[in-house]
Parts: structure tokens; C-alpha cells; sequence
């Protein structure tokens, strides 16, 4: 059945494509929502850019029609922006209408009342959707990019051979495998029901069970501690291997693993990749602190912090004792970039961390894919029940969202990461609070 989608400000912002993936259904733009894309489009961040891309997009609609009468989409549906009249707002006495959440609610309660087709207000805020719900409207979240976290593909599974194909596996190395239900790299414990003491550890990939890659040496100063940091080295030494993304709790060690395995490739590999990239999101935990004084590797630094801390361990234990992580830094081969400026660069042969990626949106995170140039690897880390971006949640962050698209590709691997290792602390910090 043909639905009205009523659709807030804020799933706009959240994705400027969000007027295009309501399939054959009609979209109405509230007149308050114009007003708030033209007051929010100055912002220099992610959401102004979105509103200026969304007021563009509206823009060369308005060139087929009339955005008033409805104007038909590539898709079957249509667009049309609703004036929110005074006969809409006299349904609502005793409500604030300067508010414009509460003109958004005016203009879906009238339609309620009046369309023949079922009308659904989509918003991110959860209060309008309570709001909503008290006047008896339908609400709905923006589910297109919304990822079930509770089923997020982990990357690990468990299967039985025979101890005859095991003992095959490690005569061989390999052993044939070819069902369908695995994932291109996609690690495997192997176990024998008889004999639950015989197991082997392997990566799926050219419809076989291979042996790990990373063979347990130490890189650059450390050594996994569990299989499953074992198996985020393994994807990160394998050059075949352009996309990873690495997803666990704090203390994890997400970061550290993935800045052991560029040192490696850097300074151990010379000649694969021309200098490691590092980079994540400026969002505060809490309070921001303002503006900071300095030039823009001053202004980095605090944001940056865990990086450093992770390399002046890293330089510790590779390089020399008290080593400074400094010795890193200064030969060229490590830069540290804000995702501000990430935006129409083109970075080959690079080692690429994106560290907190959790905090980034979907689109954010095409913006950055986009950016690999050739010869490049791309790594992503980041705890999705860690998030400090107001409008994403572990199931619409750009992380999961890229962990669930990106599983069935051949040059790409997860792993999730359970077993805290950071300290006895972190690990009960993040277990029971």
C-alpha cells in the first residue's frame, strides 16, 4: 500500500539520500524543515555539508516541478513540501507552535486526519517520536542504513571435520572446502566431535581452509595474546587484504594491533607502502574544551593523545627502553590527518588507520573509502557500544554499517575482538560497567 512519509529534519542531515529511499511512496517536506537545512547549511562540519548537499538535491527537483504540487521521483514516488498553515496549527491548542518540532507535529496530525493513504512520520529524535506517539501518529526511525547490531557478523566460526582432515590440514596446510555459507575470509576453528582435543585454526578464502597467514612471531615489539588478536594480525600482515575492520570493546587492543602491523609494513617491508596515515574523528567525550591555541599539529595533539600513547609503547618496546615516540615521527613516515581534511585527497601506497571509526556515519565512511588510492590498505578500528556522536547508535554507525556491506567482498576481513588484554582494570571496567 502507497504510505506518506512525513520526513524530519534530522534524517535529512543524518543522509542527504534519504529523499530517494522511500521506493514509490510520497514524501512530504514539512516548510519548517526548509527553514532549519537554510539556518544549519553555514555549519562547517558533516551535518552542514549534508544540509547543503539536501538543499541541492531539492533544488534540482524543484527545476522538473513544482515542489508544491509534488514532483514524481526516479523511483515512483514523489516529493512535495507542505506550507504549514494555520489551519494545521489550530488542531493543536495548548501546544507551542514556535516550536518546530511541534509545527512537524501539527502538519502530521493534520494529514493524519485527513489523507486516505496511511501517513508515517520518520524522525531520529526520540522525543518527537513520544510526541508522536501521544497524538496518535505513526512514527518510524530512518532504518535504510540500520544495521542489526545485535546479529553483527563477527567474523569467527566454528566448524567439525574429520580428525582424518585435520591431521590433512596440517600435513598440507590446506584442506578443500567448498561450502557456501562462508564468508571470504572468515576464520574458522576447527574441531573433531570424537576427539575434542584435536583443533586447528584457519582462514577461509579460494573455496579452501588455509593456514593462518601469521605464523605467531612478534610484530614490531608484540606478540598476539589470544586466537582472536591472532587473527586480526592476519589480516593486517596480508597485503591481498585491502579492507579490515576491527571491532571490540576497550583494551581490546584494536589500535595497537593495527598500528604494530604498519610499523611492521613501514620500517620492516620497506617498499610496499610509502608512509602509515592515521586518523579519527574530532568528537569529544563530554564537554568540549573550545578552541585550542596553535598551529594544526598543536590543535591535534589532544585528540591524537591515544595515539601517541599507542606509539611511545609501541617505540618502547621495539626500539629501545624510554625510546620517544618522537623516533616515529619525525622521519616522515607517519602522518597524522584530521578526517576534516581527508575530503578530495587521493592517498596511495599508504598504510591507512582510522582509528574510533565508530563515530563516523555511513556516508563518512564511503567519503573516506573514496579516498584510497592504489597500492593502499585501509584499516578501520572501533567499539560500536562506544559511541560520542549525537545521532548514531551502535546499528546506524558507519563502522557496523561497513562490517555488515563489506562481508561477502574478496578483498576485504573482520574480526571482533573479545578478550580485553589492556589491564585487569579496563578489562573489569568494561565487563561490568
Amino acid at each position: 500500500m502507497r504510505k506518506t512519509y512525513i520526513l524530519d529534519t534530522n534524517v535529512l542531515l543524518h543522509d542527504p539520500e534519504s529523499l530517494f529511499s522511500f521506493e514509490d511512496n510520497a514524501i512530504v517536506l514539512p516548510l519548517s524543515v526548509i527553514e532549519e537545512l537554510d539556518r544549519i547549511k553555514r555549519r562547517g562540519d558533516e551535518v552542514g555539508r549534508n544540509a547543503r548537499d539536501a538543499s541541492r538535491k531539492l533544488d534540482d527537483l524543484r527545476l522538473i516541478g513544482r515542489l508544491s504540487e509534488g514532483v514524481a521521483l526516479p523511483n515512483g514516488g514523489s516529493v512535495k513540501i507542505e506550507l504549514n498553515g494555520a489551519k494545521t496549527y489550530d488542531l493543536l491548542e495548548g501546544v507551542d507552535l514556535n516550536s518546530v518540532d511541534n509545527r512537524i507535529l501539527a502538519l502530521a496530525y493534520h494529514l493524519t486526519n485527513n489523507e486516505a493513504d496511511p501517513v508515517v512520520l520518520v524522525t531520529k529524535d526520540l522525543n518527537l517520536r513520544i510526541k508522536a506517539d501521544v497524538l496518535g501518529i505513526a512514527t518510524e526511525d530512518f532504518y535504510s542504513d540500520k544495521v542489526d547490531y545485535a546479529q553483527l557478523y563477527n567474523g569467527v566460526r566454528e566448524l567439525y571435520l574429520s580428525e582424518k582432515d585435520i591431521d590433512r590440514f596440517y600435513q598440507e596446510g590446506f584442506v578443500d572446502f567448498s561450502q557456501n555459507n562462508l564468508y571470504p575470509h572468515q576464520f574458522c576453528i576447527l574441531k573433531v566431535h570424537e576427539n575434542p582435543s584435536v583443533s586447528a585454526l584457519a582462514r577461509y578464502y579460494g573455496n579452501r581452509l588455509n593456514k593462518l597467514f601469521y605464523d605467531g612471531k612478534t610484530v614490531y615489539g608484540i606478540k598476539s595474546l589470544n586466537k582472536e588478536q591472532k587473527f586480526a594480525l592476519d589480516l593486517l600482515l596480508d597485503d591481498n587484504i585491502k579492507i579490515v575492520t576491527l571491532v571490540g570493546k576497550a583494551g581490546t587492543g584494536k589500535t595497537i594491533l593495527a598500528l604494530a602491523a604498519g610499523l611492521e609494513k613501514i620500517f620492516e617491508e620497506d617498499g610496499r607502502y610509502n608512509r602509515m596515515l592515521i586518523t579519527r574523528p574530532i568528537v569529544p567525550l563530554g564537554n568540549d574544551l573550545g578552541y585550542l591555541p596553535g598551529d594544526k599539529e598543536d590543535k591535534m595533539r589532544p585528540w591524537m593523545q591515544p595515539i601517541y600513547d599507542n606509539l611511545e609503547f609501541l617505540c618502547n618496546e621495539h626500539v629501545r627502553p624510554n625510546g620517544c615516540s618522537d623516533y616515529l615521527l619525525n622521519n616522515g613516515k607517519i602522518e597524522l590527518e584530521a578526517l576534516t581534511y581527508i575530503r578530495g585527497r587521493s592517498i596511495p601506497r599508504q598504510f591507512i588507520i582510522c582509528d574510533e571509526s565508530q563515530n563516523l556515519s555511513p556516508h563518512v565512511i564511503k567519503t573516506i573509502l573514496t579516498r584510497v588510492g592504489k597500492g593502499s590498505k585501509i584499516v578501520f578500528t572501533g567499539d560500536p557500544e562506544q559511541i560520542d556522536h549525537p545521532y548514531l547508535d551502535a546499528s546506524s554507525n558507519g563502522l557496523s554499517y561497513l562490517v555488515e556491506r563489506i562481508k561477502d567482498k574478496g578483498i576485504s576481513g573482520h574480526i571482533t575482538l573479545i578478550k580485553g588484554e589492556r589491564s585487569d582494570v579496563a578489562e573489569l571496567g568494561a565487563k561490568l560497567l
